[in-house]
């Protein structure tokens, strides 16, 4: 074999090496008790948007009832407010939720999940009910239904309080009860990462980081608007 020949050879294995070491196996786990097993690129990825437990869904079926009531609450703000850097932050804090809803809905498309679940108290999960739903309004519900959906949600009594408002006492009304709202989801958060194999999807991952870091920001925020009211 002539020199030339056997340096292209060499080139060539080395240039399969290089190839070979831009791709490196990707090892998928197995079940316990058994071996991992290699994967491609499209599996792994697959694998990883699929990795989610009922929980997951249940959590994300429930927040996206959750943010509505906060929208709800922000719409209430536009026309009985009184202080702009409060329906400033309101604003904010509704395109932030209405875009957290669009990706909450989307996350469970995608993992063939349904939209709605039962929540607490037999009310079914509707996303969109409107603040007069939220309140309790509807068909005249008990005056002494202090019970709210769900955690950190106003009750119908604190929501017909807060449509009963206006001025200065609604901004005062909206803080405490918005402080309340986002407490109630970094409770949820927790509340979901404490259960064994929660939280493991990585779009609900970001997510749930994003909540935490968000909100508990607006929640400081909100607390430092109240004490200049």
């Amino acid at each position: 074999m002539g020199a030339g020949v056997a340096v292209s050879l060499l080139f060539a294995g080395l240039l399969g090496v290089a190839a070979g070491s831009q791709t490196p196996p990707i090892f998928h786990p197995g079940a316990p008790g058994q071996p991992s097993r290699i994967v491609t690129a499209a599996e792994a990825m697959e694998l990883g948007r699929s990795t989610f437990i009922p929980a997951d869904a249940a959590f994300m079926q429930h927040m996206i009832v959750h943010h509505a009531q906060a929208v709800d609450m922000v719409e209430l703000l536009e026309t009985r407010g009184a202080d702009p850097t409060v329906k400033l932050l309101g604003r904010r804090i509704a395109l932030s939720q209405q875009a957290e809803m669009d990706l909450m809905r989307g996350w469970l498309t995608d993992r063939a999940q349904p939209l709605e679940m039962p929540v607490m108290g037999g009310h079914a999960g509707q996303a969109g009910m409107d603040h007069s739903a939220h309140a309790g309004m509807d068909h005249g519900a008990p005056a002494a239904d202090d019970t709210p959906v769900m955690a950190g949600m106003l009750s119908p009594r604190q929501m017909r309080a807060l449509a009963a408002a206006s001025g200065p006492a609604f901004d005062r009304l909206f803080l405490e009860g918005m402080i309340q709202h986002h407490q109630g989801a970094l409770d949820m958060v927790g509340a979901l990462m404490a259960q064994p194999g929660a939280g493991e999807d990585t779009l609900l991952s970001d997510f749930l980081t994003s909540v935490v870091a968000d909100q508990s920001a607006e929640i400081l925020r909100m607390q430092y608007l109240l004490s200049e009211l």
